[in-house]
């Protein structure tokens, strides 16, 4: 894979504008009993602290905090459940780190807009892309804060059965949030960020498939990219591993995904991607992508 360079851009934080001059570093805060991965689940007060102060020391740029888990058969949580796991988790969040900038990882625009309002959090990650929930698009017009746009189809209890793509999955994810994006900008959502959704309505292949081709969704959908493959089935299937064991893989394809020209990584260990990112930098230095910035 070619590498293709890191574009600088901006994003509008509260009100703030911050300069992004070197790719993002998204640690996974879970205030869940059920994600997929067992080791990044907190519940209590105590273990929701020591994991953001360990991701903090490690160098996270932002934390994503979710409440409910899109894991294939974990459970249903209400959105008052969703909520209150968010109002703990900030809570504690800004005790250790109270400026770090955060990502709330929900398809409820209700919840997103009691994260925002409420509790402080600057960035909405919808895994649905509004697809799950209709009033998703217009809150994040009026909340004005930068919103991630995933790639997915249907349900977590249903996605895997929805992998059909007779024009390529590439092709597919492109047109799909090629319109969205554009359904976004003409109600004014200025600050956008795409993410193919590896693991997300995709087979095995074609999770790979979307990793050959990083490069060209970020040319044609002209906004900054997230790639979020951390410890997923796309290694843990065809290598016959767990998600337990799954690091060494996850950096490699992060690794990928950084020289592809990835702007954001979303990640359960926070040290080895930012060790890869600097290593990517000093592999293609250009005047904006330094390890020391």
């Amino acid at each position: 894979m070619l590498p293709y360079p890191f574009t600088p851009f901006s994003l509008n934080i509260r009100g703030r504008i911050v300069e992004i001059k070197k790719p993002q570093v998204m640690g996974i805060l879970n205030v869940t009993p059920d994600s997929f991965y067992a080791g990044s689940r907190t519940e209590t007060l105590t273990s929701i602290r020591s994991r953001v102060r360990a991701m903090m020391d490690e160098g996270a740029d932002i934390i994503d905090i979710g409440a409910y888990s899109s894991r294939p058969g974990a459970a249903d949580v209400t959105p008052e459940e969703e909520t209150e796991r968010l109002r703990r988790g900030m809570e504690a969040l800004r005790l250790e780190a109270p400026h770090v900038m955060v990502s709330v990882d929900t398809f409820r625009a209700s919840v997103a807009r009691a994260a925002v309002e409420e509790m402080g959090v600057d960035i909405i990650n919808d895994i649905s892309g509004g697809d799950l929930d209709p009033d998703m698009a217009p809150t994040v017009a009026a909340l004005h804060v930068p919103y991630i746009l995933m790639h997915m189809r249907g349900t977590p209890s249903t996605m895997q059965q929805l992998t059909d793509y007779p024009d390529g999955v590439t092709a597919d994810v492109i047109t799909s949030l090629s319109r969205k994006i554009d359904a976004l900008r003409l109600r004014g959502v200025a600050d956008i960020i795409a993410d193919p959704g590896f693991g997300f309505a995709k087979t095995v292949e074609q999770n790979y498939e979307l990793m050959r081709h990083l490069p060209e969704l970020s040319r044609l959908l002209e906004v900054p990219l997230l790639v979020g493959v951390s410890r997923k089935s796309m290694f843990t299937r065809p290598l016959g591993i767990t998600p337990a064991e799954a690091l060494p893989a996850t950096i490699a394809a992060n690794t990928l995904a950084l020289t592809a020209g990835a702007a954001f990584i979303r990640v359960h260990d926070v040290a080895p991607a930012v060790q890869a990112r600097a290593v990517v930098a000093l592999t293609f230095p250009t005047s904006h992508n330094s390890p020391c910035q």
